[in-house]
């Protein structure tokens, strides 16, 4: 059995470890069984559009408004809503960020406020899957004041209901929420039918729900991140993290070549790449007849991972249109002592964000000292050697329906359908955050 020592980092005000479990229940305007099913939320629906390429999406309201900017006027605008009432542990807005002058331009920000005095906690790291465990926190006991929105697929047509009655809905519902300890602006949770009670493990229609968040952002700068359990997810409860950054991310800016195949994913239209030139190792998915085929081919790699108690990342990006997969091994080589004692001096914990290049640090000495060298070191530490990977990448091609062409010539030329955000950034973002080093 393989553990680490790590400080859990605080998503909700309910999940203080003073919180008894008796306040957990009803009286509490909560998310769980007791309260939630006789409370009105915010709605967000969403057209369902499965048989569609991915395009950005946009809502009217339920008074037949013109069209509206889901990102603008409804997260953003809930989102600064909650901290004007005081609900986040910290100001985010105030924290340094700067570009380090290097190849892909690594974020490293300085984030004191997510530093907890509190002491470590033990997690095991050898299993990717583990059943849910109600006595342990979970975002039934969130307080719904944290919560933004519900997020449901509709088949008539997108439409927001600022108040809605929950008990109208023969499902669980799936809930935005707040992360009241922000890594950035517009910081959010997504949880798939809260009251199901899922474990953190990826399935074909809460991927889907996933990818769809992405795609009705509509903005380049909004990136949905998932970790598994092994891969510095803390909570058993599935979800999902999305935030807004104004740059693009250094992974997205990495080259890839396209994996050629004899079968399978030329009928779904969905390109797999590998990535180059990046010090983790990863796949990228591309393209797809429909938003549900893009979603379907990854959802499957990801349960192969699982199956296989491989822990992963995920990063989606561009609307839905590109998604990273990263298996990882961090907190393996931790458990067994084989990471650099410098490097977890730190406390940085490499998830799908520091990944993918935005590495919070934080200490005032770890930032002013960051440097590419730094970020290549702490991510190589992340990623599987070579051989391995060649054997995860062949069970998530397997899983995928896709067979290579051949082992001596299996890569094409450099490529990605990916192009940088050519837009303006949403007036919201605090772009004079960002030092350039």
């Amino acid at each position: 059995m393989l553990k680490i020592k790590r400080v859990p980092t605080v998503v909700s005000n309910y999940q203080e470890d003073n919180i008894s479990e008796s306040a957990s229940g009803c009286g509490r305007n909560c998310l769980g069984k007791c309260c939630l099913p006789v409370s009105r939320l915010s709605l967000y629906a969403f057209k369902i559009q499965t048989e569609d390429p991915i395009k950005d999406g946009n809502v009217n309201s339920s008074e037949e408004q013109p069209p509206i900017s889901f990102l603008h006027n409804l997260l953003l605008g809930q989102w600064e809503d909650r901290m004007s009432r005081g609900l986040f542990r910290y100001d985010v807005t105030t924290c340094e960020t700067k570009i380090l002058h290097c190849k892909y331009g690594f974020i490293a920000q300085l984030n004191e406020g997510r530093h907890q005095k509190k002491r470590p906690t033990e997690f095991r790291v050898d299993r990717v899957l583990h059943p849910f465990d109600d006595n342990k926190f979970n975002f039934t006991k969130v307080g719904q004041e944290e919560v933004l929105f519900r997020f449901e697929p509709n088949n008539d047509k997108s439409y927001f209901c600022p108040s809605s009655e929950v008990a109208s809905d023969l499902q669980s519902p799936s809930v935005v929420v707040i992360n009241v300890s922000p890594i950035e602006y517009g910081h959010v949770l997504l949880i798939p039918r809260v009251l199901n009670c899922l474990s953190q493990r990826i399935d074909p229609e809460s991927f889907l729900l996933a990818l769809h968040l992405a795609k009705e952002a509509a903005d380049p700068f909004f990136r949905v991140g998932y970790n598994s359990l092994g891969a510095f997810a803390t909570i058993n409860h599935l979800h999902f993290q999305a935030y807004y950054l104004a740059v693009s991310f250094p992974v997205e800016k990495a080259p890839s070549q396209r994996i050629l195949a004899k079968k399978g994913l030329h009928n779904k239209g969905v390109i797999v790449s590998q990535l180059l030139y990046y010090p983790v190792r990863g796949l990228v998915f591309e393209g797809g007849n429909t938003i549900r085929d893009l979603s379907d081919v990854v959802a499957s790699s990801c349960i192969c991972l699982q199956n296989n108690n491989i822990p992963f990342n995920i990063l989606i990006s561009d609307c839905g249109k590109r998604i990273f997969l990263f298996p990882q091994c961090f907190a393996e080589k931790q458990a067994l002592g084989e990471v650099s004692q410098d490097i977890l001096d730190t406390q940085v914990n490499p998830a799908v964000w520091e990944i993918s290049g935005h590495i919070v640090l934080k200490r005032r000495k770890d930032f002013d000292d960051a440097s590419e060298a730094y970020a290549w070191r702490l991510l190589s530490e992340v990623s599987l050697s070579e051989d391995r990977f060649q054997e995860v990448k062949a069970c998530i091609l397997e899983a995928a329906g896709l067979q290579e062409a051949n082992v001596e010539n299996t890569l094409n030329k450099e490529e990605s359908l990916y192009k940088p955000p050519a837009g303006r950034a949403a007036p919201h973002l605090p772009r004079d955050c960002l030092v350039h080093q």
